[in-house]
């Protein structure tokens, strides 16, 4: 297939090239920023727009909503470019309620429109083991999914419904975010109360608090290794997704509130661009003791 990717940041690189792997062109937009191998396996055109003429299927993987909105909508954005029939691929992680006004609009140009997004990080981009979660119709799903098990390992069709996807990576962000917190506090009173925290997470990896998040993030608590798989700032911005849309429905997330000003503590510390399991740090101020060093 003939592929526009727009989004070649930390995960969007990694999974274009894996696409590229599996023998599909690329189209991508012309940036300063390209790498040269980038530039060796890919065609480049001008704009969003140029990609979207050019591409049987168009994905996206930026930041947050009005990234989405940007690329998609703005003069020589994706919208202007679409020829009837074009799938559109939204893998970013963003407001499902923006997500649905995206896919009405898309459709009305009689395209087909997904929302994917991703779990796994840096890690399972280049990998291509991430959880994909996919929300739209059934067709369009079915003509993605050779594509997507080029990327990711566990992809789930969640629902029929545009924004079923975002919905999903929402509950998934708020189960992680808490795990970090969980995590870090648990160390954290091992350390405080006399114990080798590395020593103490070996033993509990044993046993039935063992979690993906305390073998890997645990690991880069105590050795401060916090080279950015998944960005400070995108947590958070999935935690006020979660907590905006419990306002409108009437719930309570009071974990997922914790969390979330936790992740903000650790960015007013110098973290914002450091990985989520850096939030250990605004705890180790508020406990007056390092993991690390």
């Amino acid at each position: 297939m003939r592929i526009g990717f727009i989004g070649l940041g930390i995960m969007g690189r990694p999974m274009a090239e894996n696409l590229h792997k599996g023998g599909h062109s690329l189209i991508i937009p012309e940036r300063k920023s390209l790498t040269r191998e980038m530039r060796a396996i890919a065609r480049m055109v001008g704009d969003a727009k140029s990609v979207a003429a050019a591409a049987e299927v168009v994905i996206l993987m930026v930041p947050d909503t009005p990234d989405v909105e940007q690329v998609l909508f703005s003069p020589a954005g994706v919208a202007e470019g679409l020829a009837s029939g074009t799938l559109v691929i939204d893998m970013s992680s963003i407001s499902p309620i923006a997500t649905r006004e995206f896919a009405t609009r898309i459709g009305a140009k009689g395209c087909l429109y997904l929302d994917a997004p991703v779990s796994g990080g840096e890690v399972g981009a280049k990998q291509a083991s991430l959880t994909i979660m996919v929300g739209g119709p059934k067709a369009a799903f079915e003509r993605a999914l050779p594509l997507f098990q080029l990327m990711g390992k566990n992809i789930t069709h969640v629902g029929e419904t545009n924004g079923a996807g975002q919905i999903c990576k929402v509950a998934n962000q708020i189960i992680v975010a808490c795990n970090i917190q969980t995590v870090a506090e648990a160390l954290l009173f091992a350390a405080k109360a006399g114990a080798d925290p590395a020593v103490v997470r070996k033993a509990i990896l044993g046993g039935f608090a063992a979690s993906r998040v305390l073998e890997v993030h645990g690991e880069r608590m105590l050795t401060h290794a916090f080279q950015p798989g998944f960005r400070i700032r995108l947590h958070e911005k999935d935690l006020s997704l979660a907590l905006g849309a419990a306002r409108e429905l009437g719930l309570a997330l009071p974990n997922t509130a914790i969390a979330q000003q936790m992740f903000q503590a650790a960015a007013a510390n110098g973290q914002i661009d450091s990985d989520h399991s850096a939030m250990v740090t605004a705890l180790e101020l508020l406990a007056g003791k390092k993991l690390a060093g």
